[in-house]
């Protein structure tokens, strides 16, 4: 039986435990190991996912693009590579669903239309042409309020629609007296810099201080000095998705 393309498929062929299963979304390349959530309707692939602090997600260009970290228990971190989750979204739309859980087991949650990365050439100095991912999503399809309001000249520099991905050792931002990624301890869609960095240092206390919000952090529900204790990046297809009883987060991704 050849390898399904995605969790969605996975879940269509009645494997609805989660857990993880290897899937080819292009058949030009090979399978690889995903964690598929078959909860809230099901069909899941999770992209990210931060749970304890043990992976280190302060890593380079290469190590992003790859991926890293454990894909054996049910709560290990890890980035699944910008390559696989690319060739996921080129199979056409997609939703993306966050899940973030603070450290008095409170859950918040949001859902975005029309996720896709945007596959880009850069000049990379000397070293020749880059391809580089930029963040394109749709509206929230849940109520949002909160919005951080915008600055300067009618832009919001901590939107990260629209931004390409940003590494210490590749720098892509718009951070013009630095990098972002270097000060945030974590690769992401950075602007001048951010308001959500799910990649960024894993602070078991929450509340944190220091020179840079650099925790994974979500500023309009708990602010840039708070540090989640779980987090959790998913995709599938849109028709999948069914009403959900869950309670929406402020949304600081458009």
């Amino acid at each position: 039986m050849p390898f399904c393309p995605d969790c969605s498929a996975v879940y269509s062929r009645k494997k609805t435990k989660n857990g993880y299963y290897r899937i080819r979304p292009r058949a030009d390349r090979e399978p690889f190991l995903v964690y598929c959530d078959m909860s809230d309707g099901g069909g899941w692939t999770v992209i990210q996912r931060r749970s304890n602090g043990k992976e280190n997600f302060n890593r380079k260009w290469d190590d992003y693009k790859l991926g890293f970290g454990k894909f054996q228990g049910k709560n290990d971190e890890y980035w699944l590579g910008n390559d696989h989750i690319y060739d996921l979204l080129t199979r056409g739309e997609s939703s993306l669903k966050i899940d973030l859980v603070d450290w008095h087991g409170e859950r918040r949650y949001a859902v975005y239309e029309n996720f896709q990365l945007n596959n880009e050439q850069v000049r990379n100095g000397e070293s020749g042409d880059l391809l580089v991912l930029s963040l394109r999503v749709g509206h929230l399809n849940l109520h949002s309020a909160g919005q951080l309001p915008a600055t300067g000249c009618g832009e919001n520099p901590s939107s990260h629609k629209g931004m390409q991905f940003t590494t210490s050792d590749k720098d892509h931002d718009r951070f013009l007296a630095g990098n972002c990624a270097l000060e945030n301890k974590g690769g992401w869609w950075f602007n001048r810099c951010h308001a959500v960095n799910l990649n960024g240092r894993y602070y078991k206390t929450g509340r944190y201080n220091g020179s840079h919000d650099n925790g994974i952090t979500w500023s309009t529900w708990h602010g840039p000095w708070y540090s989640l204790r779980y987090v959790a990046m998913k995709i599938r297809a849109p028709f999948f998705d069914t009403p959900q009883q869950l309670t929406t987060i402020h949304a600081t991704l458009k």
